[in-house]
C-alpha cells in the first residue's frame, strides 16, 4: 500500500469508523505515558483501546516500573475508564538479543530499526492471538522516531499476521506539541533518553 499522507490515512479512517457507529478494539503498544497522551485524547473516542506496553528496550529495570507506573496514573487521572493497560514480563534479553553486534551504532540508526520491529511483532501477535481488530504504537508522536519505518514495519506485520494496522504519524497537526502540554498539566514524568543504555550514552554525550 502506497500512503503518502499518514496522518490524512487515519483521519479519513476515524471518519469512516464515525460513519459505520462501530467501535474497533486497538491494541496500542505504548513507550511511555507522555507519547500516550495525546494518542488517548485523539483516538479513545472512537477505539475501544488496550495500551501494550511492551518495551524490553528500556533500561534499567526500575526505569521501566517508573515509565509503566505513570502510564497507569495518566490513564486513571485523566479519567480514561475504558482504557486498559498490559504488560508482558520484563525481560530485557529479548532487547540485546535482537540488537546483538550493533552496539557501537547511534541514536536513529539500523538499531533502532530493529528495535521497533521486534516491539511492533509482539504488538501484532498479541493482538492476533486476542481478537483486536487493530494495532499500533505511540512512538511516531516523537521527532525523533521515523514515522515511515514504523508504518512499513506495521504494513508488513499486517500482511503477515492477518491482523490490521492502524497508520499514523502522531506529531503532525501540533501531537508531540500537545503532548507536552499534557505532559504539564498531569505532571508526568518525562524521561530524557529513549530508554535503552546506548539512548542513554548517545544522550550523554551531547
Amino acid at each position: 500500500m502506497q500512503i503518502q499522507n499518514y496522518s490524512r490515512w487515519l483521519d479519513n479512517k476515524i471518519a469512516e469508523i464515525k460513519k459505520n457507529g462501530t467501535r474497533p478494539t486497538l491494541l496500542m503498544q505504548a513507550c511511555c505515558a507522555p507519547c500516550s497522551s495525546y494518542v488517548l485524547e485523539y483516538l479513545s473516542d472512537y477505539f475501544d483501546m488496550t495500551m501494550f506496553f511492551y518495551n524490553p528496550n528500556i533500561s534499567p529495570e526500575s526505569e521501566f516500573v517508573c515509565r509503566y507506573g505513570e502510564l497507569e496514573r495518566f490513564v486513571s487521572s485523566a479519567g480514561y475508564t475504558g482504557v486498559k493497560i498490559t504488560a508482558p514480563v520484563y525481560d530485557s534479553r529479548e532487547f540485546y538479543d535482537a540488537v546483538r553486534g550493533m552496539e557501537e551504532l547511534s541514536e536513529g540508526s539500523e538499531r533502532c530499526q530493529i528495535c521497533y520491529e521486534l516491539r511492533l511483532r509482539k504488538t501484532a501477535e498479541f493482538a492476533k492471538e486476542n481478537g483486536f481488530d487493530y494495532f499500533s504504537t505511540t512512538l511516531s508522536i516523537s521527532p525523533y522516531k521515523n514515522a515511515k519505518w514504523l508504518n512499513e514495519i506495521g504494513e508488513k506485520l499486517e500482511n503477515e499476521l492477518g491482523v490490521k494496522y492502524l497508520y499514523s504519524d502522531f506529531k503532525k497537526k501540533n501531537g508531540y506539541k500537545r503532548s507536552i502540554e499534557l505532559s504539564n498539566e498531569y505532571g508526568l514524568y518525562r524521561q530524557n533518553y529513549c530508554g535503552c543504555v546506548f539512548s542513554k550514552r548517545d544522550s550523554e554525550k551531547k
